[in-house]
């Protein structure tokens, strides 16, 4: 039995770490084979190996420095911790976890989670065009709304505009009454609800009526030059390759352009997605960058994470069952020869 120690200033930041109810500890020991006993001053490591041991040291310690360096412990923070720890990228958790992007109206701190969607900010800043491809609950969108009011308020840009493909997610909605902006509004409301936690609702309505955000359907892009302002792009997915060169050659002077996606999540019934090939076609040109966010980016309830992980492994399973059938051979005609 191998036995490792780690001490803590105190008995309040020792509770911080072990989380209420020894939460944090029981998620530890869950990932990591070991056993943590408390002490008077801090903890003892009790595992089968060494490098089991270090393990779970190098990720108290990680959880340890971010207390100290001022974040809020949550699960979310913890396992983003333990995920640090294996790569030994502690230092660059601190960083994520103190750089604050904006303060929504309310003047809460808005910050990347996870070094992922740091990255993906710096790419923002960094570039002129930015494709973020990622699953579901890892801040696509909400931190490219973050990312333009932000630049709104440091006047880099004079307007944000908002678009996306009008597609349904496997829904009809059917015929939508009233003028343009009644009939995007559905496809729209995930953006809208960002931007009401950054601005308040009051002010995001009057920046709509005097122009200074703008919201309008993919299709509506054609023909224009758009300058001086943040482009979004979001569900991007849903675009074909054409529809994606068409509003990307739109860019004018002094904009950037965000466009974010989901492959897993593509609700076009006659069309292909243009999604994957654009960013492939698009990430060896400068001024562009491509940013792939993963599983381990994910910032909703952990139960996301565990959905997205279950769906890829099924999807692995799948494809490798049809690479066995081998190409061209359909499922029904396989079983009929049966």
């Amino acid at each position: 039995m191998v036995t490792r120690e780690l001490i803590f200033e105190n008995a309040e930041e020792m509770k911080a770490v072990f989380g209420p109810f020894d939460q944090m500890i029981r998620l530890l020991e869950k990932t990591v084979p070991v056993t943590v006993v408390g002490s008077e001053s801090g903890v003892r490591i009790l595992a089968s190996s060494e490098e089991d041991a270090d393990r779970a040291v190098r990720a108290l310690q990680t959880v340890r420095d971010l207390r100290r360096g001022g974040a809020v412990l949550n699960e979310t923070a913890f396992r983003q911790a333990l995920d640090l720890s294996e790569t030994g990228r502690q230092e660059e958790a601190l960083a994520v976890m103190q750089d604050v992007l904006t303060l929504t109206y309310r003047g809460r701190p808005v910050k990347c989670k996870t070094v992922g969607q740091k990255r993906y900010v710096e790419a923002i800043r960094d570039h002129t065009v930015t494709i973020c491809i990622g699953p579901a609950g890892t801040g696509k969108t909400y931190l490219a709304i973050a990312t333009a009011v932000e630049a709104l308020k440091r006047e880099e840009i004079s307007r944000i505009i908002l678009t996306r493909p009008a597609v349904e997610a496997g829904e009809h909605l059917g015929f939508l009454p009233g003028d343009l902006q009644s009939k995007v509004d559905p496809y729209l409301r995930p953006l809208y609800d960002a931007l009401f936690e950054m601005m308040g609702e009051e002010k995001f309505h009057s920046c709509l009526e005097r122009g200074i955000i703008e919201v309008a359907p993919l299709a509506y892009m054609r023909g224009r030059t758009l300058s001086g302002c943040m482009v979004i792009l979001d569900e991007s997915q849903n675009a074909s390759l054409e529809q994606l060169f068409m509003v990307l050659t739109r860019l004018g002077e002094g904009s950037k352009m965000i466009v974010t996606g989901d492959v897993t999540q593509v609700d076009l019934k006659d069309q292909t997605s243009g999604l994957e090939q654009c960013a492939k076609i698009l990430e060896p040109v400068d001024g562009i960058s491509v940013m792939r966010l993963t599983g381990k980016d994910v910032v909703r309830h952990q139960l996301v994470r565990d959905i997205i992980k279950a769906f890829e492994e099924y999807q692995a399973r799948e494809e490798k069952k049809a690479g066995r059938r081998g190409p061209g051979r359909p499922v029904r005609e396989e079983r009929k020869k049966k």
